[in-house]
């Protein structure tokens, strides 16, 4: 059951990890389209925010600026209510477009997208004006602001229905979960019933945000206003994210290059944690290394694949690492100053993992902690109390102070029980009684035997030791209280005393240091004798 379990985690953690990786790899490909885009040298000419075609730039301006020119003057058209004039003149051998007797564009041989001649391509646009024009200004009719409008209160209707369902059918489906994890075990662990909770939340969250940003969208692009003010937003958040904001070498950035290396480096990291996490459990687990051997070959890996993916991003980005020497020197003084520790830690955790002095599952002792250690990071060391809690250690810390590692290289360790009885014991029973306590507990050695020591007499008792071996040490506490029940059964089988603290009272017949009654005086003298008749040393 506890397998299961565990495998029922490790499925939804790998779903997790997928997802996120799909998600990053979705979200490059996105950034990676609009700098595309963004990098051509034509410039869209839009009517009411519909595209109409794409002019690049010639001798006069720039690709940007013909395209606001030629939108300015048949966004004029629209609103003038005149039927278009749309003409073609030859001039210097390149075709001009006219608009109701006005200038609008000349057709070059750089504007040519898929026509054979700039004539061709002139004949091709003014087909493409006439339509967007008379199309803009039809959609400026009452009938179809009407139509639209009601057509809008139907849609937002229909979304306010579908998103009901969608809460119905994540009720429906949380329930269903649920019942299948009960049933799939009675205790029913409660990691992954949040965890499913969670993703099903999230999904009726981005489902919800999908149907309204859909709606929104399609809604705003019924109507030519707002059509048109969308696509203003458009393009002006495209334009901010791709306008170079800085130099590195002959290449400039932009937002989107920056955006892009970010979710880049992103999935390189969950792609090297999921590529780790199979490493560990599908061939590292099979090879039968020991746990922290294991844990040391993934940490490895992984921050391996990190560094080398990192260089081969940043060369498919366009960066030149040669350009990076003034922001390398910058950084080392700032490791030098500001990040030395982080530096000593990394370094010290890259020391832990090739000399191994502890490992995952070693059962250590450093200052105050003690516990199991359950992973050594590049930067600190998880260990796990006794009492279940998680303690983050420093790695610099198990090279500067000293650490007891009770499972280093071999996990056998001998505990120590002082053991303190009445003066007038028989030593040899004694013996006999802590050797049969210490043989009866099921976690001791039998090779190396127990022993028993004689420590010395001391102020109320006789002082031993019982020594026993542990192949466990991360048992020894619970092991030592067993021995101790086991201890004080088999002293009480043998009627041996154990002793409590003992004072010698002295008291002198002389003058006291206060006057007393006579009285007094004859009553304690006589309390004093009746004491030293019972054997106790008192004068």
């Amino acid at each position: 059951m506890r397998k299961n379990r565990k495998f029922r985690q490790t499925r939804y953690s790998q779903l997790i990890q997928t997802t996120l990786i799909v998600l990053v790899l979705l979200i490059s490909f996105l950034l990676t389209s609009v700098q595309a885009q963004s990098a051509v040298k034509y410039a869209p000419v839009a009517v009411d925010g519909r595209l109409v075609f794409r002019v690049s730039s010639n001798e006069q301006s720039k690709a940007q600026e013909r395209a606001k020119f030629i939108t300015s003057q048949l966004q004029a058209v629209v609103k003038s209510h005149e039927a278009p004039d749309i003409r073609i003149e030859q001039r210097n051998d390149s075709p001009i477009i006219l608009v109701n007797g006005r200038y609008l564009l000349t057709v070059t041989q750089n504007d040519i997208d898929s026509a054979d001649s700039p004539q061709e391509q002139a004949r091709v646009w003014v087909q493409q004006i006439e339509d967007a024009i008379q199309k803009a200004q039809g959609e400026r009719g009452a009938e179809f602001i009407r139509n639209t409008s009601i057509l809008s209160v139907v849609i937002v209707l229909m979304a306010v229905g579908v998103n009901r369902l969608l809460g119905i059918l994540w009720q429906l489906t949380q329930h269903r979960v649920s019942q299948m994890l009960v049933s799939a075990n009675s205790s029913s662990d409660n990691q992954v019933q949040n965890t499913s909770r969670f993703l099903l939340k999230a999904i009726l969250i981005s489902a919800r945000v999908l149907l309204w940003v859909g709606v929104s969208l399609y809604i705003t692009n019924l109507f030519p206003l707002t059509r048109e003010w969308s696509y203003n937003i458009t393009i002006r958040i495209i334009s901010s994210l791709t306008s170079p904001i800085f130099s590195l070498g002959q290449k400039a950035y932009s937002l989107t290059d920056i955006f892009i290396l970010i979710v880049l480096l992103l999935g390189l990291i969950i792609f090297a944690g999921a590529t780790t996490n199979l490493l560990r459990s599908r061939i590292l687990h099979r090879t039968r290394i020991s746990r922290g051997a294991q844990e040391a070959i993934a940490v490895i890996c992984k921050y391996a694949f990190i560094s080398f993916g990192t260089i081969v991003l940043l060369q498919i980005w366009g960066l030149d690492l040669s350009s990076l020497t003034i922001v390398a020197s910058a950084l080392g003084v700032g490791i030098g100053f500001g990040f030395q520790d982080i530096a000593k830690n990394f370094g010290s955790g890259i020391v832990l993992l090739f000399e191994r002095p502890i490992q995952v599952g070693d059962f250590i002792e450093v200052g105050e902690y003690m516990g199991t250690v359950e992973y050594i990071g590049a930067r600190s060391v998880v260990i796990r109390t006794l009492d279940r809690i998680s303690i983050i250690v420093p790695n610099s810390r198990f090279l500067e102070t000293e650490v007891i590692n009770w499972s280093h290289r071999n996990p056998v360790s001998r505990i120590h029980l002082p053991v303190g009885l009445a003066y007038g014991s028989d030593v040899n029973l004694v013996k006999t009684a802590l050797i049969e306590a210490a043989v009866a507990h099921p976690e001791i050695l039998k090779l190396p035997q127990p022993q028993v020591f004689f420590k010395g007499f001391g102020e109320s008792a006789i002082d031993f030791e019982l020594l026993v071996w542990i192949d466990k040490p991360h048992l020894q506490t619970p092991i030592k209280s067993d021995i101790y029940f086991l201890i004080e059964a088999s002293l009480r089988k043998h009627n041996i005393e154990v002793p409590f603290p003992q004072r010698d009272l002295n008291m002198r017949t002389g003058d006291l240091p206060i006057k007393l009654s006579p009285e007094i005086e004859q009553a304690l003298l006589r309390l004093t004798q009746g004491v030293n008749g019972n054997g106790k040393s008192m004068k």
